[in-house]
């Protein structure tokens, strides 16, 4: 199956993709502040460049976007019907690399937690409640 758009517009359409400060991250972050934590943003120092860093608990979170992180079983995770070999190689080297970076950081004592687009997309405030509890736990 062909592509819809000419690869001018397809370059154009994925060059608008934002990899910092998406909704997702914006919501949870005012979450955070709301709920009185005080974080750091993307800090290169960290493998992988968590989205967000809270130094005082040691802990780091990142929001991922499930298509472009292969959220396996998400309704909004679906490989697409061009070029889906070169799609699929390229969410599995994502996955990989996520992976590679939560041990790094797990072997240098910081606690990871994984957000998922989908999960915050709902405004379903169950997860960020239960991190919340959690980090307070410390």
């Amino acid at each position: 199956m062909a592509d819809v758009h000419s690869k001018e517009i397809r370059s154009f359409n994925m060059s608008r993709i934002k990899g910092t400060n998406t909704k997702p991250e914006m919501i949870l972050r005012k979450f955070l502040f709301a709920n009185g934590f005080r974080y750091r943003l993307h800090v290169k120092s960290l493998p992988g460049r968590p989205d967000v860093v809270l130094s005082k608990y040691k802990t780091v979170l990142f929001v991922h976007g499930c298509f472009w992180h292969g959220h396996d079983g998400c309704k909004y995770f679906k490989i697409p019907s061009t070029r889906k070999d070169w799609w699929i190689d390229k969410i599995n080297r994502t996955k990989l690399l996520d992976e590679q970076n939560k041990e790094k950081l797990i072997a240098a004592g910081w606690k990871v937690f994984e957000i998922w687009e989908c999960d915050l997309k709902d405004k379903t405030v169950k997860e960020l409640q239960k991190l919340i509890s959690i980090l307070k736990k410390q």
